[in-house]
């Protein structure tokens, strides 16, 4: 199979109750169908749709429960076939599958194989939201095209060789390397191929590329790239590490969790759950989605406005934090979300940093555009850019390549 002959990778992102799926050309990017399935093991109200599929130029609905991943991808496919695209036919490529932490053992993508599943479900214990219901949908996926090539790829992969002193953390060797403990990075997909992305719109050698990377999402994160590899990254052993987000703290005094084990008798699950789900806007605002915050902040709501001004506060830290240890800056990027959407965080991150040659152009930042774009004046010393993210596109194309 040539590099320029086209076929089709699916790819499968499953959480622990949902299941995003594309089914795209690894090389023009075309997407021929894609879609959701939703509150996987859940009961649900009659009527309300538990998979929607669009493909064929149609939406389709399926409104039963879904008992687990197997039966939602049994789904799926049907509905595949109902759209126009047999998967059990021939002419599907691969499957890519997002798997979020490859440890120290992954940091390529993968051929899936027994051993491979065994491996990814023993790093579970540092991701225990996301590994098990990965592997919920790579199992699935291999029992209903055993034919099929299945590649996995790493959200952690490409911070996997982040230097020494970045990767670190400052506690005791031994039990550090007893339990596996360094920071690992996450939304790498992301970082990688909106920083290539990058490269091409400045029309330059990704190598000769310094840049800092801003994914904003509901999971938010912010790298710093040099010359195509990743030098340091906010998130660290796990995605709770950093920024603050939707519903995770981000940063945070690791003697807070001691306090309130001693002193609000917390334990372990009931700590996990506050800072994971609890915590950052929604802890704050009371609201994780940013269309929401705007809404109450524009109403005069004080906790609002303070939870947007924590936001920004942690992510100028690190971008100064960045623009310090790289010292020397091509471009600063958004993306995501978040980062492609709002422009009232991309001017507020950024506000009053002329002096660093970093300067957002009105007119430029707020363009009802959706494409990969400048936002800095034209000739500024350090380009500030929009660039969308498009993980699946990644998966595909890292996929494809494997099985080439």
């Amino acid at each position: 199979m040539s590099a320029g002959e086209a076929m089709q990778v699916l790819v499968i992102n499953s959480g622990s109750s949902s299941i995003k799926y594309q089914l795209l050309d690894p090389n023009s990017g075309t997407v021929s169908a894609h879609g959701q399935v939703s509150r996987i093991g859940e009961s649900v109200a009659s009527g309300a749709p538990t998979v929607e599929h669009y493909g064929g130029g149609r939406t389709f609905e399926h409104d039963g429960p879904i008992a687990d991943h197997a039966a939602g991808l049994r789904v799926v496919f049907d509905l595949f076939a109902r759209s126009g695209h047999d998967l059990t036919g021939e002419g599907l490529a691969a499957v890519g599958h997002r798997v979020v932490h490859g440890g120290e053992v992954f940091y390529r993508p993968t051929l899936v194989t027994d051993a491979v599943v065994a491996a990814i479900e023993e790093l579970s214990s540092l991701a225990p939201l996301h590994n098990p219901a990965n592997v919920m949908g790579i199992e699935s996926a291999r029992r209903l095209l055993p034919d099929v090539p299945q590649v996995a790829v790493f959200d952690t992969a490409f911070f996997h060789g982040l230097p020494d002193a970045a990767k670190t953390y400052a506690i005791d060797t031994k039990v550090a390397a007893a339990h596996g403990i360094r920071r690992y990075g996450f939304h790498g997909t992301s970082h990688e191929y909106v920083s290539g992305q990058v490269a091409r719109l400045l029309g330059r050698d990704p190598a000769t590329v310094n840049q800092i990377v801003l994914h904003l999402g509901n999971g938010a994160s912010a790298s710093a790239i040099r010359g195509g590899r990743a030098v340091d990254t906010s998130m660290g052993l796990t995605p709770l590490e950093g920024l603050v987000m939707g519903t995770r703290s981000g940063d945070i005094d690791p003697g807070v969790l001691l306090h309130l084990a001693r002193t609000a008798g917390m334990g372990i699950e009931a700590i996990d759950a506050l800072l994971n789900r609890d915590s950052g806007l929604k802890g704050l605002a009371g609201v994780n989605d940013f269309r929401e915050l705007g809404r109450l902040i524009d109403t005069g709501d004080a906790a609002a406005r303070l939870a947007y001004g924590v936001y920004i506060h942690r992510l100028r830290r690190y971008l100064g934090a960045y623009l310090v240890e790289l010292g020397q800056v091509d471009a600063i990027t958004f993306t995501a979300g978040v980062g492609e959407n709002n422009a009232q965080v991309r001017a507020d991150a950024l506000a009053g940093l002329t002096r660093f040659g970093i300067t957002v152009d009105p007119v430029r930042n707020t363009a009802k555009d959706r494409t990969a774009r400048h936002i800095s004046p034209p000739g500024a010393d350090i380009a500030v850019l929009v660039v969308p993210t498009n993980e699946e596109l990644a998966i595909a194309r890292a996929a494809a390549h494997l099985i080439r």
